[in-house]
């Protein structure tokens, strides 16, 4: 088999304590409609989905398509759930076919992974931090590290109704049909934008290609 090789964005994700779900199938049920409405919403090289234990990895060409892929499977997951993300930026590499799919290598898989386990071992000194990007040349001081700092402190202080409004305006709903899809006024929903929503998406919609 020819190998075949090109410049893309890696990712890989797990759940964050997964083992404290009460039900781990009902915990995968919720992780794989959550990745199937990311899916729907972004183009991708390879989509997002799941792999071995609480994993999911996915391939885009550009940068701004996966950083919204990392915050939008966090906003499409119920409350009780959440994800850890690690993106690689280099050569993804297929090798060779399996009856599993693809067998892939490359630097940015190596990157990837080498992005999750810094989001995980700096969890105890910024709880919120769900995200990190590993690329040739900006592993320290980089620049998109220091929006996901921020970006992810806001929504990991977001409850379940601020993650369903955030998607919801994404996905093109007005205030007005979210106010009835929640049952709350259109003014309670617009008091949730001054708690972050706002900043949110025009930090998602701001981040070049």
């Amino acid at each position: 088999m020819n190998h075949k090789a090109s410049q893309r964005y890696a990712v890989i994700g797990d759940l964050v304590d997964s083992r404290s779900q009460p039900s781990r199938a009902r915990a995968q049920e919720q992780l794989l409609a959550a990745l199937e409405v990311v899916n729907a919403m972004l183009p991708s090289v390879q989509p997002l989905e799941p792999t071995i234990g609480d994993e999911l990895q996915a391939v885009y060409e550009d940068l701004s398509h996966a950083l919204q892929a990392t915050v939008l499977v966090r906003l499409a997951l119920p409350e009780t759930m959440d994800c850890r993300f690690g993106i690689g930026v280099g050569e993804v590499e297929i090798v060779g076919a399996s009856n599993y799919g693809l067998t892939q290598d490359g630097k940015a898989w190596w990157s990837a992974r080498e992005a999750i386990d810094i989001a995980k071992a700096r969890h105890r000194q910024l709880p919120g931090l769900r995200t990190w990007i590993v690329r040739d040349g900006a592993e320290r001081g980089d620049i998109v590290n220091s929006y996901l700092l921020v970006r992810d402190e806001l929504v990991s202080g977001f409850d379940g109704r601020q993650r369903r409004i955030a998607l919801a305006e994404l996905h093109g709903r007005s205030l007005s049909q979210i106010a009835a899809d929640e049952g709350i006024s259109t003014s309670a929903v617009s008091q949730r934008h001054r708690s972050g929503i706002s900043a949110l998406l025009e930090s998602i919609r701001e981040v070049p290609r």
